[in-house]
């Protein structure tokens, strides 16, 4: 989320009072929101009706960025019809 859906968010509190949003309380501990850091990213846009202004969970869960020098990309169109199937295999 950006800095000003942030400001928003930091005013919201559960049913008996306390906030969401928990400032980082030692150097180099990020905040967090309902236990999950924080990451103020100003490319998100601002909060509006049907926008997607906010991002959340465990990215590290969800994704995996692997980096391959060659790969080879076989096109199946026969196994699965209508359906073409992409294979992905180490060039050897």
């Amino acid at each position: 989320m950006n800095s000003s859906t942030l400001a928003a968010i930091r005013k919201f509190k559960t049913a008996d009072g306390a906030f969401l949003f928990q400032p980082s309380l030692a150097a180099g501990q990020p905040a967090t929101l309902l236990g999950y850091s924080v990451v103020e990213a100003e490319d998100m846009p601002d909060i509006a009706a049907g926008s997607l202004s906010i991002a959340f969970g465990n990215f590290k869960a969800g994704y995996v960025i692997a980096e391959r020098n060659a790969t080879q990309i076989l096109r199946d169109p026969f196994t699965n019809k209508p359906y073409v199937h992409f294979y992905a295999t180490p060039d050897l």
